[in-house]
């Protein structure tokens, strides 16, 4: 099993390069900020995976959720010097950080039950 949570990590952070790093085409309708709640999502199912890839090592939690926040100011920073078609956003790296920071709690929470049942 834990080869196949690593495999989903490893995939969700391929995904999250090529999607932030491509250049995508508009729907045609348009949410103001919407795409702060799209960050969020794939930075806390980017941190979750992770850390259930690494759930039986609760001591590199802290490590896991440090090295998304960094990956996500990376990623910015390669959209505002590597397109033209991307921005780097500060508001960006807050909702990535948001994301991370819910997994992360939710990870306690759920190592928490698991050893106290």
């Amino acid at each position: 099993m834990l080869d196949n949570l690593i495999i989903v990590a490893i995939g969700t952070t391929i995904a999250i390069v090529c999607l932030s790093l491509i250049k995508l085409s508009g729907t045609g309708v348009e949410i103001k900020n919407i795409d702060k709640a799209f960050h969020s999502i794939a930075y806390f199912t980017l941190t979750a995976a992770w850390l259930f890839s690494f759930y039986k090592k609760p001591e590199k939690k802290y490590l896991i959720a440090i090295s998304c926040i960094i990956f996500g100011i990376i990623i910015e920073v390669l959209q505002a010097s590597l397109t033209v078609y991307r921005t780097g956003d500060f508001i960006d790296v807050l909702a990535n950080s948001f994301g991370v920071i819910l997994a992360l709690i939710i990870f306690n929470l759920f190592l928490k039950k698991k050893w106290i049942n």
